[in-house]
């Protein structure tokens, strides 16, 4: 469990009050910041998390007498820039945050001014692209489509293009589009899932499979069937999904996050009431569910619903395992396997649920497990833009180095985006032939499931 360092008390998160007239004040945002920043810059303990705070620093240090008050509050928006809302200030190291009488909200802070500069209309159409993950994959799934689109986008000429329109990095790793989606391919329920006497047998999955697993990586959709199937757990794929609405709300476009809600929460919340336990295999869009979307939403009884039942896949198995109910009837060793915990697994207060799987294989098959817990930088279209993806790869060294310890045979994330960054990190220093795989494809090859 995450706790704050230092603190006795876990911290607690309020409401967000999107819907507002003053939420979208901008004078009264920027005194707000400058309350919170006036803060951060007397304790400085969150300097190595990220970008925005050395960039408040500097902005801090280089004025006459060292203080907040010297700082054009113009430049209040070169910190908001390097925020990716990954929460870690929040949930791992601010002394200040609720319950404390400062009641310090630094990440939200930031999603209000993301949020006021959308609605003054400051933010470029090649970020809202970039955020349209459902309009992304409306390729994904057309064979001859997605493959030459696939190969385009591996070239200097298209590469330079998207760097001029649509402010993407020409270095920058991007994904591939499936030429088949994970929802059109996986079979809709599990052959363990039977209908008795109008209900459906317990301990059943309901499978979330976002936008990323079902355009760009379907193999991790389909190994988490496939982990599912062997343990004998019913599972069927939810009869309809959108974007669980997290890229719109890095970008501050809340108001796109709450058309996606409308569109997932009524279903999710069917499931969520017959008792399903809903798993989507991306942290991010499991964390949209478990904190952001309910802090959108309080007062909605369908979204907390869905709330309690969702479920980060090892989150689930772990607690499978806890009940008996998990088979332990692992095959083939991994080997030597370094394991990043991504930013939006850690703020979930789960634990490290992955790690507890990849030492439960190890008991019955050799794993060499390196664990490593740090930002890998990505954070969404963060790691891809012009501007920043040269400052992600920096935040990330450190952790291409840990990760290349004793040279793996595997590296693995839960974050799929997170691990491309890490492996191409690693591939540009002197870690070469990097295998990635995802932690839910590692298991299925403990298991020895083709």
């Amino acid at each position: 469990m995450n706790v704050r360092e230092g603190s006795l008390e876990a911290p607690i998160r309020h409401p967000i009050d999107w819907k507002s007239a003053e939420f979208y004040d901008e004078a009264a945002c920027l005194e707000e910041m400058a309350r919170i920043f006036d803060i951060c810059h007397g304790c400085r303990r969150c300097v190595g998390l990220c970008q925005a705070f050395p960039t408040l620093f500097d902005l801090v240090d280089a004025t006459e007498d060292g203080e907040l008050h010297g700082v054009d509050r113009a430049d209040y928006w070169k910190v908001v820039d390097q925020c990716y809302l990954c929460d870690l200030c929040y949930m791992t190291k601010c002394p200040y945050v609720p319950p404390h009488p400062w009641n310090l909200d630094f990440p939200h802070t930031m999603l209000r001014a993301k949020a006021i500069r959308f609605k003054q209309g400051k933010v470029k159409a090649g970020e809202r692209f970039l955020a349209s993950t459902d309009v992304h994959g409306k390729f994904a799934g057309i064979p001859i489509v997605a493959q030459t689109i696939n190969a385009v986008n591996k070239t200097r000429t298209a590469r330079k293009l998207m760097d001029r329109t649509l402010g993407v990095h020409p270095n920058a790793w991007l994904p591939d589009l499936a030429t088949r989606r994970f929802r059109s391919a996986a079979p809709r329920r599990g052959s363990a899932t039977k209908v008795v006497n109008g209900e459906r047998t317990p301990g059943k999955v309901a499978i979330y499979a976002t936008c990323y697993v079902n355009y760009n990586e379907p193999g991790i959709g389909h190994d988490l069937v496939k982990l599912l199937e062997h343990n004998e757990i019913p599972y069927e794929i939810v009869e309809k999904e959108s974007c669980c609405g997290m890229p719109k709300f890095e970008l501050g476009d809340l108001d796109a996050v709450a058309r996606h809600k409308e569109a997932n929460i009524p279903v999710l919340a069917r499931y969520a009431r017959e008792g399903w336990a809903i798993i989507t295999p991306v942290p991010s869009c499991t964390l949209m569910y478990k904190q952001e979307l309910p802090l959108m939403f309080p007062d909605c009884p369908d979204t907390q619903a869905v709330k309690e039942a969702m479920f980060d896949p090892f989150e689930y198995f772990v607690a499978r395992h806890k009940d008996g109910l998990l088979k332990t009837d692992f095959k083939q060793p991994l080997g030597k396997v370094s394991y990043h915990i991504p930013c939006h697994g850690r703020v979930q207060n789960i634990g490290r649920k992955t790690e507890e799987m990849f030492k439960l294989i190890g008991q019955s098959v050799e794993v060499k497990l390196n664990t490593v817990e740090r930002c890998s930088g990505h954070a969404g279209t963060y790691g891809v833009k012009t501007p920043t993806h040269p400052i992600a790869m920096k935040i990330g060294r450190p952790v291409f180095r840990a990760m290349a310890k004793d040279a793996p045979d595997y590296i693995s994330s839960d974050c799929a985006l997170a691990g491309h960054h890490i492996a191409q990190g690693m591939a540009e220093g002197d870690a070469a032939n990097v295998r990635l795989e995802h932690p839910l494809s590692l298991m299925r090859r403990a298991y020895g499931l083709e």
